[in-house]
């Protein structure tokens, strides 16, 4: 399938009853991953901003809400007085160093996390959310990070990660390259 036939896809499953109420998922909590070319990262970001649109003016009974953990993860550093003292920081360290320090500021490896408490607190009852931003945050996210870490505490609606790389149900490669193998409780939304 080509990456328009993809998403179709995509859009045409998570219309379904069934998507949002996790049918079918041998008792899994719904957590997907679209995985999709990392060249075609901007259009696939106009197709998510299509999808919500759409949302928004239907008269569906629920609401597609998107969490970009680039710019939560910006908001929260801006919030904390910290954004400014990071490029500082990384000028005087490196980036690894400032990496592991925003890394542990917000907590990622924690159900209690930033990130993944600001997620569930702004996701509405009957929602599907997306996560997009992964690759834009790496290496301070990693996926399966935040999609463990967020399992523990949405289980109560559909989680659709947007990957750019490959998901083969086993792994992700990110930028055809980087493996980030330690995650195994998604399913891939389309083929």
């Amino acid at each position: 399938m080509t990456l328009d036939q993809r998403l179709d896809k995509a859009e045409e499953i998570i219309k379904k009853p069934s998507f949002r109420e996790n049918k079918g998922l041998g008792n899994e909590v719904g957590y997907y991953i679209f995985d999709y070319p990392a060249e075609k990262e901007l259009y696939v970001r106009e197709r998510i901003d299509y999808m919500k649109k759409k949302n928004n003016s239907s008269m569906d009974d629920y609401k597609i809400v998107e969490f970009d953990l680039y710019y939560i993860t910006i908001d929260i550093l801006k919030k904390k007085g910290f954004l400014e003292k990071c490029y500082d920081f990384e000028k005087k360290k490196g980036f690894e160093r400032v990496s592991k320090s925003i890394s542990n500021m917000l907590k990622i490896t924690s159900a209690d996390g930033l990130i993944i408490k600001h997620i569930q607190e702004n996701t509405p009852e009957k929602a599907i959310v997306f996560i997009t931003g992964i690759g834009k945050c790496y290496p301070i996210l990693r996926s399966h990070t935040v999609l463990n870490n967020l399992h523990q505490v949405i289980d109560n609606v559909p989680v659709v990660l947007f990957y750019p790389g490959v998901y083969d149900g086993q792994e992700l490669v990110l930028f055809s390259e980087i493996k980030d193998d330690n995650y195994y409780r998604a399913f891939k939304l389309v083929d």
